[in-house]
């Protein structure tokens, strides 16, 4: 792959004891089949990471599993959902130029059916269209990249000036303007989104590194979006909004740490990691818009947050989860993981509690012969040995006394018989 810089491949980095490394192997199996029966220039691979652990750090790998498109010297990461289809289209969309021609009118109507958001540019040679270009090497990881000429765009569309960057979505057209949308590659990396979507693990993700939008008051005004009651609402200060839904309750459930009654309305702050839910239910329009007044002005009531006291609850909840995951998922493996270092745990600390206590003496002796000097210390020796001797001859004493003691207890009598 080094030696050969025309050569493109989709890599998989994995590890043999990754349970979601086995989960995407046969989905792996079918992106290969597929890439091969369409005669895509890329080719498909996979390296333990575990083995090979120098070049999996040499490509930045820390996670398994991880996919990254190999393209001469440039390395691309995959980010999307792990299904055949989207890695498919990932593979081929990376492997082609950056930014694609659209040579006639044609070809652009067609390209505007078949993509959600297209990015195009128009016009001919100029600084925007150098960074549009540069833009296009950066993001074309997340979508495609066009350019056409003034000729080829449909009548239907017009500019007010040329060279521009048009995104076309929602069945409507926008221009990027330098002065008020600031970075091209952040206007970009923000307007690739549909105005409506349907939100996941992997979408929220993407959502949350886009940025801030510095004008986005206007655009939100400008654009007018269909929701429905079963609405999952985004937030992004300062006034940023991207409106989606999401099936089911699950992933919010663990992302708020609560329950979620569906259907539902929560708007969420991707900053700071708070979010809002109305006290009543919104079933109309005029209702969803005093719920995002409220959250503007302030008036609404704000929950979670990445405080230290929340963190220590997310800490708290990860754990909880993970030990009713593994519960859930086999019994006997829970009740192995934790219930052996329990019990030895628990034996340890019952032999600590009921361990005989020494009285301590020979400690005591110890502590006093070290302020000794070396003939007191053989003066103290000589006495200890001096009672031991007469300890024994003391004890005789006191044993025939007592034996006395008792035959003149005796009765006379007794005495006789003796």
């Amino acid at each position: 792959i080094r030696n050969d810089k025309s050569s493109i491949i989709v890599l998989q980095f994995y590890a043999p004891w990754c349970g979601y490394c086995k989960k995407l192997e046969p989905i792996w199996d079918e992106v290969g089949a597929e890439l091969r029966s369409s005669g895509s220039p890329v080719r498909v691979g996979k390296m333990d990471a575990t083995a090979y652990s120098g070049m999996a750090s040499e490509f930045g790998v820390r996670g398994y599993p991880t996919i990254k498109l190999l393209k001469a010297d440039l390395a691309y990461n995959y980010k999307g959902p792990r299904t055949k289809d989207d890695i498919v289209e990932f593979a081929n969309r990376v492997a082609g130029p950056a930014v694609r021609a659209l040579p006639s009118t044609q070809m652009f109507e067609h390209m505007m059916k078949r993509h959600d958001v297209l990015f195009v540019y128009v016009g001919g040679d100029s600084p925007l269209k150098e960074k549009y270009n540069d833009a296009a090497s950066e993001l074309i990881v997340y979508t495609y990249f066009f350019s056409a000429s003034e000729d080829a765009v449909p009548e239907s569309i017009s500019m007010p000036e040329l060279p521009a960057v048009v995104v076309f979505k929602d069945g409507d057209y926008f221009t990027y303007d330098e002065y008020e949308d600031g970075s091209l590659s952040s206007w970009v990396n923000r307007e690739r989104f549909q105005g409506y979507l349907q939100i996941d693990g992997f979408t929220l993700y993407e959502l949350g590194e886009t940025g801030v939008h510095a004008n986005g008051l206007q655009s939100t005004q400008t654009r007018q979006t269909t929701v429905s009651n079963t609405l999952f609402l985004f937030f992004f200060p300062p006034r940023v909004f991207q409106f989606g839904h999401m099936d089911g309750s699950d992933y919010i459930n663990s992302l708020i740490m609560g329950e979620v009654k569906v259907p539902s309305v929560i708007i969420l702050n991707t900053s700071n990691e708070q979010y809002f839910l109305s006290s009543e239910p919104i079933e109309t329009m005029e209702q969803l818009v005093q719920f995002i007044s409220d959250v503007l002005n302030g008036s609404a009531q704000a929950y979670g947050g990445d405080g230290f006291i929340q963190r220590i609850k997310r800490v708290a909840f990860d754990a909880r989860s993970t030990i009713m995951s593994v519960f859930r998922s086999s019994p006997l493996l829970g009740c192995f993981l934790f219930g052996l270092p329990l019990g030895v745990i628990s034996l340890m600390c019952y032999g600590i509690c009921t361990a005989e206590s020494d009285d301590g003496s020979d400690d005591i002796d110890a502590l006093k012969r070290e302020g000794l000097t070396d003939e007191e210390e053989e003066e103290e020796e000589e006495r200890q040995d001096t009672a031991e001797l007469e300890a024994p001859e003391e004890e005789d004493e006191e044993e025939e006394e007592e034996e006395e003691e008792e035959e003149g207890e005796k009765d006379p009598e007794e005495k006789k018989t003796d």
